[in-house]
């Protein structure tokens, strides 16, 4: 059995149900059961046992036999042993339509709360699913706010997040189960910096789901974070988490931006809040509310070139305001953009928007790669358009770099300038910009890695040793 079980085991490929039959007829499932229950000590006999079953499970044959095993599928989710307790969360993911769940569900969450890594994420993955069914939340949910006081908290906690993420019905489900506020509650009720940054970085990942901001809106998150973006008491590693985790949030985020603008004065927190401030506007709603003066400290750091870090954060910013990946906004917004960043330019040596756009794209890659985002974002603007071909050393630098790092961002910009240009009767009717309608072509032309214009055959000589 040993060594049978070790070469279906190790075979390479996914296990199919011929041979997991096979594998079956000659060694019966009960058979492998009773091995697995002997203290028997032969060396990597469970481990192995262990290893089969699983790749057993995965197929329909292995599957169609779960439900007539369950009393030993209950005995494994108690079992000393983390490797059998293992293996029995992973079995239940095959029963989801099985009644016989109601019984299991409280073993589930046991494994999670006491057992080991592999153990509990096993289990997680488990209760994940069964959630996912209307059957499984009406079993779930009930028992798990029960269970939140025990020594498994941090799992639970990691539980919920991972279940809300599940569907827009069952995030419906954790919410109306009050399970957020179990949440909202750990971080009010410690003063343990770690315990907190562990509960924000749960909270990150739920403001990452798509449907998140609608429940957590309704909850009192929002003013969780700014009075911790706000509270000098607090760590900074802490202040610069809740930064990171409002800006993905919108709803009622005007009180999340003056909050995080009080912090852009913070060498030490600046970049996390120029960064925050980034995924705000990187979608309308954001970038129209972010267009006040907290939007104005983004457009001045961009061009300030006496802190790299800051002004590198701030060009990403930027980029994600002035709409690289998105449309135009609205009205009053453009408006303010415009004037902002004309207004930084008056107040530099520079006096002119072309001007910090050549001053930051002759800057070093990693600058020079943020720049191309922020002119790609910026230039379906025809004052923003006029100010790039004003410069023709924009234009060179724009369709004649050769540094590897950011060669499909320069791309992207070359081709968003060069779509401009071409939908402007103003510009394509003047003969003196023909030049740069030539360049723009060409360089969109040869692609993002400069291939040449046309491939050529080569013959060479093979060498020889």
């Amino acid at each position: 059995l040993l060594q049978s079980a070790s070469e279906f085991a190790n075979y390479p490929g996914v296990p199919n149900d011929v041979a997991a039959k096979e594998f079956l007829d000659r060694f019966p499932l009960p058979v492998i059961i009773n091995a697995l229950q002997t203290k028997s000590e032969v060396p990597g006999l469970e481990a192995t046992l262990v290893a089969c079953l699983e790749r057993i499970f995965k197929t329909k044959c292995g599957a169609s036999l779960i439900p007539h095993y369950m009393p030993f599928v209950q005995v494994g989710l108690t079992a000393d042993s983390q490797l059998v307790r293992c293996l029995a969360c992973k079995t239940v993911s095959c029963l989801l339509k099985n009644a016989q769940l109601i019984i299991v569900y409280p073993l589930l969450l046991d494994c999670l709360i006491n057992g080991n890594e592999q153990v509990a994420t096993a289990s997680m993955e488990a209760i994940e699913k069964l959630a996912g069914s209307q059957k499984g939340m009406e079993i779930v949910f009930p028992n798990l706010s029960a269970r939140c006081s025990s020594l498994g908290r941090v799992r639970v906690l990691s539980l919920i997040v991972k279940l809300f993420s599940v569907s827009r019905d069952v995030a419906s489900a954790v919410y109306n189960s009050n399970l957020l506020s179990l949440l909202e509650a750990k971080i009010r009720d410690t003063d343990d910096t770690l315990v907190s940054l562990s509960v924000f970085e749960l909270f990150y990942e739920l403001a990452e789901v798509k449907h998140a901001t609608e429940f957590l809106s309704k909850t009192t998150l929002v003013q969780l974070l700014s009075s911790t973006i706000s509270n000098m008491s607090k760590e900074a590693i802490l202040r610069s988490r809740a930064m990171m985790i409002s800006g993905r949030l919108l709803s009622n985020v005007k009180a999340i931006i003056s909050a995080i603008d009080g912090r852009l004065q913070d060498l030490n927190e600046c970049e996390s809040a120029l960064e925050a401030l980034g995924q705000i506007g990187s979608s309308n709603q954001g970038a129209t509310l972010l267009l006040t003066p907290a939007a104005r400290h983004v457009i001045d750091a961009a061009f300030d070139k006496h802190a790299r870090g800051k002004q590198l954060a701030s060009l990403h910013s930027l980029a994600n305001i002035s709409g690289e990946t998105r449309s135009d906004l609205n009205g009053d917004a453009e408006e303010s953009l415009r004037l902002l960043i004309y207004e930084a330019a008056s107040k530099s040596s520079k006096l002119t928007p072309s001007g910090l756009f050549l001053s930051v794209l002759q800057q070093d890659s990693q600058v020079r790669l943020a720049a191309y985002r922020v002119l790609t974002g910026l230039v379906a603007r025809p004052w923003c358009l006029m100010e790039i071909c004003s410069k023709q050393e924009i234009i060179n630098i724009v369709t004649g770099e050769t540094t590897k790092i950011g060669m499909e961002a320069r791309y992207k910009c070359c081709v968003a300038i060069h779509r401009a240009f071409m939908s402007s009767s103003k510009l394509t009717g003047n003969p003196a910009l023909a030049p740069i309608a030539a360049k723009l072509q060409e360089a969109v032309s040869r692609g993002p890695y400069l291939a040449d214009k046309e491939a050529q055959p080569m013959v060479v000589t093979a060498d020889r040793f």
